[in-house]
């Protein structure tokens, strides 16, 4: 049976590639700064994402917007040329995957453990800085942490560190009463 290549694998071997080069180069705060902004600008335009994404651009098109992006944004020479290379091997549709991981293996070499959280509603600053206090204990390091909204979770949060997902939310402790409650 083949083993078969995943995008976050795919997007994993980049970014540690990347990591590799920017430590070597003393440049790992301004390739991480270059994308965060890009995972902004993939955030906020539709069309950026349709570019890297859609199999009608070819890999010469997909270079030559994310350089363009690039080069407007006036991103790092080494951010840069990755970009140019990420393109030229067809793998622009990774970005995002590439992204999360650099995120992952950046906050790693600081100490710190990343840790997505997703809450039915915003949270405020407060609730922010007590949930990060009680992850640092939870956890033993400091974690770093990504905010969402899902307003479909009724309620309660949801905290990914690592592989692990920690649910308590409304719409998953309603969905359990449910199936037991059809079982019954």
């Amino acid at each position: 049976m083949a083993n078969e290549v995943g995008a976050s694998d795919v997007g994993a071997r980049y970014a540690r590639a990347l990591i590799d080069l920017a430590v070597e180069s003393g440049a790992v705060e301004a390739v991480e700064a270059d994308l965060a902004m890009l995972k902004h600008a993939l955030a906020e335009s539709r069309e950026l994402r349709t570019l890297i994404a859609s199999p009608k651009f070819t890999f010469e098109d997909k270079g030559k917007g994310l350089l363009a992006v690039a080069r407007r944004a006036g991103v790092s020479p080494l951010t840069g040329k990755f970009l140019g290379l990420l393109a030229h091997n067809r793998r622009a549709g990774a970005l995002s995957e590439v992204i999360a991981a650099f995120e992952r293996l950046a906050a790693e070499r600081r100490g710190l453990i990343a840790a997505k959280v997703i809450t039915a509603a915003p949270m405020t600053r407060a609730q922010e800085q007590s949930l990060a206090t009680a992850l640092r204990a939870a956890l033993g390091r400091d974690p770093q942490v990504e905010m969402s909204v899902d307003p479909t979770l009724l309620g309660g949060l949801k905290v990914r560190v690592g592989s692990r997902l920690y649910d308590a939310s409304l719409k998953t402790k309603l969905d359990s009463l449910k199936f037991a409650l059809k079982r019954a």
